[in-house]
């Protein structure tokens, strides 16, 4: 059974940065595509960030440039930095086993000065 904890959110100012984790649990791990997606209140759940088991990255429009998905398959963990936060950025982010369709709990940032 596939489990996925993330962690690394938090209260930060517009401008600042944040590193976000995802570990994997119960699965071979490297080969999986791994998403990074989030929910702002009252919207829908969006991809930010994908990355293929050969290390192919996929970012949505809306971060390129800010945010940079990677994976260390020997730690089971994919990362997501977020560099330039805006308060738009603000939402819970959650990780994904694309693969299996396996989500973790969510962890909340907030951009706010």
């Amino acid at each position: 059974q596939v489990h996925l904890a993330e962690s690394g959110g938090g209260l930060v100012q517009p401008g600042g940065s944040l590193r976000l984790s995802c570990a994997a649990s119960g699965s071979i791990f490297s080969v999986y595509i791994m998403g990074w997606y989030r929910q702002a209140p009252g919207k829908q759940r969006e991809l930010v960030a994908s990355i293929s088991n050969s290390g192919s990255t996929n970012i949505a429009n809306s971060v390129k440039g800010r945010f940079t998905i990677s994976r260390d398959n020997a730690k089971n963990t994919v990362y997501l930095q977020m560099n330039s936060l805006k308060p738009e950025d603000t939402a819970v982010y959650y990780c994904q086993n694309v693969n299996l369709g396996v989500w973790g709990q969510g962890t909340l940032v907030t951009v706010s000065s």
